[in-house]
């Protein structure tokens, strides 16, 4: 049987999803497969990634993704929302394209306001959010 796909989910794929990928990828890659998308793809958000690279994780192979990449093409395991946005214009009816689906709300750090040091300490709350958030279900379903 081969790895568990799962794809996060988000409007933009330009922070949460992408931090939520590299995260579970970095943690569990050789158990998963992971991916990210958006419907309205913006590119990655500099705060992810520089955030991300303060634990390690280098975003230089991923890219924002629109979901349209994925529809017809790949069967996932995990559809994981992470924004109140992406749950409500993605119906499960309409878009098929996971046998389960959960949502992980978490605040869109994008949003913060302020100088680049308050932006960062809000991308980090996030990372660390998601980060603990995936400890737990890889605990609760995975050990």
């Amino acid at each position: 049987m081969g790895k568990i796909k799962i794809l996060f989910f988000c409007i933009g794929n330009s922070a949460r999803s992408q931090m939520a990928e590299a995260l579970l990828r970095t943690s569990a890659g050789d158990r998963f497969e992971v991916y990210s998308a958006g419907i309205e793809p913006k590119g990655i958000n500099p705060y992810a990634k520089q955030v991300l690279a303060e634990v390690g994780i280098d975003l230089s192979g991923q890219y924002s993704k629109s979901i349209h990449e994925y529809m017809g093409r790949i069967r996932f395991d995990y559809l994981i929302t992470l924004c109140g946005d992406a749950d409500e214009k993605c119906p499960a009816a309409a878009f098929p394209v996971a046998s389960q689906r959960m949502h992980w709300p978490f605040e869109d750090p994008a949003t913060c306001q302020g100088s680049d040091e308050e932006k960062l300490v809000k991308f980090r709350q996030v990372r660390d959010q998601i980060d603990q958030t995936i400890s737990a279900w890889l605990k609760r379903h995975y050990s």
